[in-house]
């Protein structure tokens, strides 16, 4: 330094600098190190920031005036530089000789001022609009010049002129123009020109159209014609991420907007903000897919070298004989051969990933390294200010730039380790985004054998828990070489500091690991079987909800409440296993630092006399060991993650490794040729190891003609129209498609969207076309059923359709796209007789609306085959016999064989099924809706804003109408003409089931009072009081500490070691203990509480009113069993555990800052104000923001497995990229909700922490301030405290809002906990007699009843009486009220007017129990449960077995359950499915004939038995039931003409009274009922 300065300018020197009040650096120093520091950076970083320049490229930002000032200045301040240096040369002549420094320097500055300013003019022509690169240079050149200003003064100062006036001056000008520049440089230019940024809508005029067009595609998946959809969606709501300035990006100030909003108002979808570019499945997918495709490329061209070995020269020989090279012989190369073959290598998926994300990823490592340095720059800190307090003569400025430095370096790591979050978080959005793509293009792509392989179910678990996992591991991966570091570097500084008795805090920790290891392999164990006990507790749950009104009827709710409680007694055993396990690690984790903090200090003073335990020692190292606590708690975590993620890694690639249809097995050029398809010589299989399905097919179909393919089950058929869509494997042969091909397969394939969408496929509206295709397919009936007409939203897999309905819709959309070759798999099969026949005659047929186009139709139906122009025959995989009808009955061969045996039986079932169908037609579409409305529940609400926005839109820009939004109004046009008076309809319909409601802002206190009930405000208070217990230990073992530390100063450490250390480790011991018991107590309140909420739910739904039950979907039901108990019993009290254990470590700090320092006292209220005020905007927006992500996650998955069931549908029409595209659209939709969450907890990190930075700063202010009063112990035991303060801060902030989002949980149970009730099961003091009804007769007063409050009445001023024993049949037409009368007697429903009794005692006035238990009814549809076919008949167990089997006999069943292995407790599986129809209805027969009771009803089963049955059932009721009253109702009249009375019910009166042949003579309804039915 001395030949750069001269020796009369030293480099340092320590009293002018350290030891003086008044510290100043020397001249050398400034000039030197401070002027080069900026330089040194700013060229160290230019050539990776001009390589990154030249990568991205956004477009050039036009000159703005702010630019303009920003290069002026750079331009100066190269001038005021050079000034300098040309003033030096001007000395030198005048013979004033100066040190080399102060050419050198001015020399560097100017050269790296036209560096700067060239980088403005880059970075303009580039589009970067902030730039941090420059903004650090300013910083730091403000910052290095900020001494000399000062000395500068005080120099000026003490003299009396200035001796340099010069470079005075010029550094005055040099400092302002740095200033200035640094300014400028905190604010954004323009966005670029030419870029996909919008800045403001006015200068697009074709932004309000391009707004609507993306709108109308959002809406209308089917608009989208290829994958061009996403190009215009950009200018919706763009994120100001990308416009953010570098400050902004930083501290996440972007942010702000949405989070204010949130605040205001619940945000809403339309508030998100569009996606970026760079996050968007257009710009992920392609990515990895490149990549995997270079990998698959890669691995085949390794696989099969043998191609080479046979071109290449024989390799040459190793042997040294000559000849030896030319002569190698050809088994040589065989040899090579089979080594190649031996291995085959798999592409590596893991490399593809690491490829394509990899690089982002990596800028995310570097600031993770970067933050981990700066850790350890704290506790350093730290002991520089104890040893401070301790110097007493010790300049203050020490401890002001010392408190300064501990605040600048914390914030530092806060914002460092915020973008490292932040960059992984989107590395892992991007991988989930490009997996999910992956996978879905692969589905629409792989052979059937693949399919075959992994189940529809795996596939959408790939999707979404595998992506996931991957998603979840990236955020964390970095912790992998971090944490190893961390511990590395932890242990070399606690070495320095204690030396070798670090070992022993090491050695606790080591032992530490494996107890935390067999804690969690044992609750993962648990969480097994606790889920196990879970899902058949929502089985049953769903069974009894299924079964609700049957249990009503026999009055059987308690039996099965009491197998719901036990199954809810075990999984709640568990839970408690669990919790306590949980509690042990809870303990195992808070007592961990402690425990090694006291085996390293116990240690280190009894090991050696003179280890002195003083401040500085004890209080760095425990800092360092909470810098420790986090990376030994992550590595575990983090390595089972991974394994889990490799695990999902193997099934994604070999999921992605499947074989692929070829796409040129069919050739579909449309060259003109008279055949439209042909095959040739084919053979097909559907897998390649598997025995061809077809052999030696020839077909060749003319243009325009019908070909029907007929054949036995399994011969073939269906294979033969797959093969023609390239749906199997050839084997040999040519096949050819010629043009566009439409495809009905045998199982209709039906999206979830709305009809008119299903018939559409994406094709533009056609109104004249459209209402041909509905009447061709024979849809315009069931249009006018349907709730919403065409624009009903069909729920998954066409749920609220009928089967026949769903063929049609299938038929509607094939007619609509108007192909040139129609391929129909069976399409009659599924609809009824004249439905069929009226879809060949108008469709199909010769004179059908497909006329002229070539129509291969596949069918049972012989009576069309004398229609059809060539008929193809199959048998076992091979065409038999082809002809026409005429020919093939000439050739007498197997198809006439075949229509000899089946012509009759068709012609006769035929006639039978036509006269069926009138009857079930209308029946049938509105049965199928009323069930199944549940299945989509909440999908209707949202579709139907969706829908109203579209209209507003389509209106709005009506005004102002570009060619581009033209088309789409049209469209809109033709919607908002036809549903208009359908959708008024679909209102008062829809209304049956209310829209759930949904809880926004903020929860209210009397949630968590309920919750705090539950659990008992008594334990509530209790845990409160332990926790605040064990904060007071740890922070009387701290005191204690410090206590100990300071008797170093005092020199009596020899003396008391032993009690030191015995009270420090009992205050630690108890602390440790108390948080077990606060753990424990903690999860014996939270299980009683979830046990309490269970129970009332269950209680409260067994007595809630039947019509509850038919206004509220089963789903929504169940959700609160599932769902909200799940979150009770297992997310709540872990929440409650952590929001505890922050909130009261938080409190610590304070109070002992407080205690050390009083005066702090007054920085914590504005600090808690900012912190409060933070909070509420980070709840409220991240709460909503959550919602939003969770209901927009499922389209996703439902999306991808109806595509996967309908990939051959997809792709014979052709629209593979569509439903990509959309696919892509639902992923996005997704992120969009995803993306501003992580930046919320972003955000909220960096505020949280800022406020924990400012009480690192005060504290250690005042420790500086008071260090007077203050022993070194108080100070390091406050600071350490307040270092670990931001931590808990952050999740305390966390916890509340988990809290809050968990707790409406128990909201949503007790609202279904408090729905009104029936009337009470018993009523002590009105119990009928035991054996009553004796007689059974029945009176009917003035009846009159009303299904619910505010509807009209269903049975009017009833009145009538029924002797005992009587047999009384119930007929009328649909909706005469015939149900309803016996629902009365039960009292499901409650008479709105007069009253029932039945023996003269009145049925309101007695308990439901008492009265259902004396009826019987057998009901129209059987319903069975899931258990013993003895506990279906006998829930209660009253009866023996030898009754049992009386009754089975009495019913026909016995023969069948003798036959059965378990006999009675042979299981019946949910809702009986594994018995037949007829079964169950006879189960159902049983079970009455073992109650036995006076009153018998019977609600006649339509079509659901066979007429054998029927028989069995009426001759039995007759015999065993002679002496009961017995009311039918009947539908078929031939069951009851030889009953005693007829009750003839019409519109809710009674409109005959009468024996039945009574009844035919009067000639009235009843007559004409007769008629109708042929018995009169």
């Amino acid at each position: 330094m001395e030949r750069l300065c001269g020796p009369e300018l030293p480099f340092w020197v320590a009293n002018q600098t350290l030891h003086t009040d008044q510290p100043d650096l020397p001249l050398c120093f400034q000039l030197t190190v401070l002027s080069w520091l900026p330089c040194i950076y700013l060229w160290t970083v230019s050539p990776i920031y001009l390589f990154y320049l030249k990568k991205n490229n956004r477009g050039y930002i036009m000159m703005s005036i702010m630019n303009r000032f920003k290069t002026v200045f750079g331009l100066l301040l190269w001038f005021v530089c050079w000034t300098d240096l040309f003033y030096t040369f001007h000395e030198t002549q005048q013979e004033i000789s100066q040190p080399p420094i102060f050419f050198i320097t001015p020399l560097m500055l100017g050269m790296t001022m036209l560096l700067a300013t060239f980088f403005i003019q880059c970075e303009r022509l580039r589009g970067v609009q902030s730039s941090g690169v420059l903004f650090i240079f300013w910083f730091l050149s403000v910052l290095c010049a900020v001494v000399p200003f000062r000395s500068k003064i005080l120099q000026a100062s003490s003299e009396v002129e200035v001796t340099d006036k010069l470079r005075f001056t010029t550094f005055y000008f040099y400092f302002g123009l740095v200033v200035l520049e640094l300014i400028l440089c905190c604010f954004n230019e323009k966005p670029p020109l030419f870029s996909n940024v919008v800045a403001d809508p006015v200068s697009h005029p074709l932004q309000p159209a391009q707004k609507l067009s993306t709108l109308c595609m959002l809406e209308h998946a089917s608009y989208i014609e290829g994958p061009e959809c996403f190009e215009d969606c950009l200018c919706l709501n763009v994120c100001p991420e990308s416009t953010a300035g570098f400050l902004s990006k930083m501290t996440f100030w972007w942010f702000t907007s949405m989070a204010i909003k949130g605040y205001k108002m619940p945000l809403e979808a339309k508030d998100l903000w569009s996606l970026n570019q760079r996050d968007s499945s257009k710009a992920m997918v392609p990515k990895l897919l490149k990549e995997w495709e270079k990998e698959q490329a890669k691995a085949k061209r390794k696989q099969n070298p043998s191609s080479q070995v046979f071109y290449s020269k024989p390799p040459p020989s190793t042997t040294n004989h000559i000849g030896g090279a030319s002569g190698a012989s050809p088994e040589e190369d065989e040899v090579l051969l089979s080594d190649q073959k031996a291995v085959p290598r798999q592409p590596s998926f893991l490399r593809a990933l690491i490829k394509a994300f990899g690089p982002y990823f990596l800028i995310g490592s570097a600031y993770k390294l970067l933050q981990d340095v700066i850790t350890f720059v704290n506790p350093q800190l730290l002991r520089m200010l104890i040893s401070f307090t301790k110097q007493k003569d010790a300049p203050d400025w020490w401890g002001y730039s010392l408190a300064f430095l501990m605040f600048f370096t914390a914030f530092l790591q806060t914002l460092i380790l915020h973008q490292h979050f932040q960059y992984c978080f989107v590395t892992g959005m991007h991988v989930r985004t490009a997996l999910i793509g992956a996978i879905y293009r692969k589905s629409l792509a792989i052979t059937n054998a693949a399919k075959r392989s992994s189940t529809l179910g795996e596939v959408v678990n790939l999707m979404s828990v595998d992506a996931q996992r991957f998603m979840d591991l990236t955020t964390f991966l970095n912790m992998l070489w971090s944490a190893p570091l961390q511990i590395m570097l932890t242990l070399y500084f606690l070495w320095q500091n204690l030396g070798p008795s670090v070992l022993a805090g090491v050695a606790v920790m080591i032992l530490l690991i494996p107890f935390n290891a067999v804690i969690a392999m044992k609750s993962r164990a648990y969480q097994v079987e606790q889920m196990q006990h879970k899902d058949s507790r929502i089985k049953l749950m769903n069974e009894i909800l299924n079964g609700i009104k049957v249990l009503k009827l026999y009055a059987w709710e308690n039996s099965f409440k009491e197998k719901v409680l036990a199954i809810r007694q075990k999984e709640l055993d568990v839970l408690k296993k669990a919790s306590y396990l949980g509690a042990l690690s809870t303990m195992a984790w808070t007592s961990a630092p402690f425990m090694v903090a006291l085996t390293t200090f116990a240690v280190y003073v009894m090991v050696d006399e003179k280890n002195i335990l003083d401040a500085e020692t004890a209080f760095v190292s425990l800092s360092l060991f909470n810098i420790l606590r986090f990376p030994l708690n992550m590595l575990p975590q983090v390595i089972s993650s991974l394994v889990q993620t490799s695990v999902s890694l193997k099934r994604i690639q070999s999921f992605l490794s499947h074989d692929e249809l070829d796409p040129n097995s069919v050739d579909r050029k449309n060259t003109p040729s008279d055949f439209s398809v042909t095959v040739v010589n084919g053979k097909f299989t559907w897998a390649q190891e598997e025995s061809p399905v077809l052999h030696n097919i020839n077909v060749l179909v003319p243009q325009g003609s019908l070909l029907a393919v007929v054949g036995h089950v399994g011969c073939g058929k269906s294979s033969l129209i797959s093969a023609l869509l390239g749906e199997t494997e050839k084997l040999e042969g040519d096949v050819s498609v010629r043009g566009s091909v439409a495809y009905v397969p045998q199982q209709a394939w039906i999206q979830n969207a709305t009809l008119r969408d299903n018939i559409l496929f994406g094709k533009l509206y056609n109104e004249q076309k459209y209402r041909c295709v509905l009447e061709a397919c024979a849809l315009t009936p069931d249009l006018e059923v349907l709730p919403g007409g065409d624009m009903t939203e069909i729920g998954e897999k066409g749920i609220n359709l009928s089967g026949g309905q769903r063929q049609r819709v299938s038929l509607a959309r094939a007619l609509y796209s108007d192909a040139d070759v129609y391929l129909l798999d069976d399409p009659l099969s599924a609809v009824d007789a004249h439905v069929s026949k009226h879809i060949f005659d108008n469709l199909i047929g010769p004179e059908g609306a497909l006329k002229g186009k070539t129509r291969i139709l596949v069918t049972h139906g012989i009576s069309y085959l004398p229609q059809v122009d060539n008929i193809v025959v199959m048998a076992d995989g091979r065409v038999s016999e082809m002809g026409s009808y005429q020919e093939l009955l000439k050739q007498n061969g197997a198809f006439a064989e075949f229509l000899r045996n089946y012509a009759l039986e068709d012609i006769v079932e035929e006639d039978e099924a036509t006269e069926e169908i009138i009857d079930d037609e209308d029946l049938y579409p509105e049965d199928t809706l009323s069930n199944h409305t549940d299945m989509v529940d909440s999908e209707p609400v949202i579709n139907e804003a969706k829908r109203k926005f579209i209209r507003q839109i389509s209106i709005i820009s009506a005004d102002g109408e570009t060619p581009k939004s033209r088309s789409v109004r049209r469209h809109g046009c033709s919607q908002r003409k036809h549903p208009e008076p359908q959708e008024k309809e679909s209102q008062r319909i829809e209304k049956l089931i209310q829209a759930e409601t949904a809880e926004t802002g903020r929860v209210k206190l009397k949630v968590y009072l309920e919750y705090a009930k539950a659990v008992g405000l008594l334990l509530s208070v209790l845990i409160c009081i332990l926790y605040g217990c064990q904060s007071a230990a740890a922070i009387g073992a701290n005191i204690w500490l410090s206590e100990w530390t300071n008797d170093a100063l005092q020199n009596q450490t020899e003396d008391n070691v032993n009690m030191r250390v015995g009270v420090y480790a009992a205050l630690g011991i108890t602390q440790g203990v108390l948080v077990m018991i606060s753990s424990f107590t903690l999860a014996m309140g939270n299980i009683g509480a979830a046990r309490k909420l269970h129970h009332n739910l269950l209680a409260n739904k067994l007595h809630t009113h039947q019509s509850f039950f038919d206004t509220t979907p089963i789903g929504r039901i169940i959700n609160r069993f599932s769902k909200d108990i799940y979150v009770i019993d297992e997310t709540l009290p872990s929440t409650v555990l952590m929001f505890l254990g922050t909130f009261f470590v938080s409190l610590s700090t304070m109070i002992v800052i407080i205690s050390s320092t009083p005066i702090f006292a007054v920085v914590i209220a504005p600090l808690a104000f900012v912190y409060i005020f933070v909070q509420r905007f980070y709840v409220a927006t991240s709460r909503q923001l959550k919602r939003l992500e969770s209901i927009n996650r499922s389209p996703i998955y439902s999306h991808f497995s109806e595509t996967i069931t309908g990939s051959s549908v997809i792709r014979a029409f052709g629209r593979h990229s569509a439903f990509v595209c959309m696919s892509d659209m639902k992923v996005d939709e997704n992120q969009k909700s995803y993306y501003p969450g992580i930046v919320s907890n972003r955000w909220l990190g960096v505020r949280i922490e800022f406020i924990g930075n400012c009480i690192v700063l005060f504290a250690a202010l005042f420790a500086v301030t008071g260090k007077d009063d203050l022993n070194p112990g108080l100070v390091g035991l406050s600071v350490s405290y307040a270092l670990q303060v931001t931590m808990s801060l952050n999740w305390m902030v966390r916890m509340t809002s988990d809290l809050e989002n968990n707790i409406v949980a128990v909201e949503r149970v007790k609202e279904y906990s408090e729905t009104k009730t029936e009337a009470p099961w018993e009523i002590e003091d009105k119990k009928p007699p035991p054996d009553w009804p004796i007689q059974g007769n029945v009176e009917f007063h003035n009846y009159s009843v009303r299904y619910r409050e505010g509807l009209d009445l269903v049975l009017k001023n009833l009145s009538l009486s029924v002797k005992g024993g009587e047999k009384v049949g119930i007929v009328g037409r649909t909706g005469a009220g015939k149900s309803s009368m016996t629902l009365c007697l039960f009292r499901l429903l409650e008479a709105a007017e007069g009253e029932i009794s039945i023996d003269d005692v009145k049925i309101s006035e007695i308990g439901l129990h008492d009265l259902r238990s004396k009826l019987t009814i057998i009901p129209q549809e059987p319903v069975l449960f899931s258990g013993t076919l003895r506990m279906n008949l006998d829930p209660f167990e009253k009866y023996s077995d030898e009754e049992v089997w009386k009754a089975l006999e009495h019913s026909h069943l016995h023969k069948f359950v003798r036959n059965q292995p378990a006999k009675l407790e042979m299981e019946c599986s949910e809702g009986g499915e594994n018995l037949s129809v007829g079964q169950r209805q006879l189960v159902c027969l049983a079970r009455a004939l073992l109650r036995k009771t006076r009153i018998l009803i019977l609600d006649e089963a339509t079509a659901a038995i066979d007429l054998e049955t029927d028989d069995l059932i009426q001759s039995t009721i007759r015999t065993q039931f002679e002496d009961c009253t017995v009311f039918t109702i009947a539908h078929r009249l031939n069951t009851v003409m030889d009953y005693k009375r007829l009750l003839v019910l019409d519109k809710g009166q009674i409109a005959e009274f009468d024996t039945p042949t009574n009844l035919i003579s009067q000639r009235g309804i009843f007559y004409g009922m007769a008629k109708d039915a042929g018995l009169a």
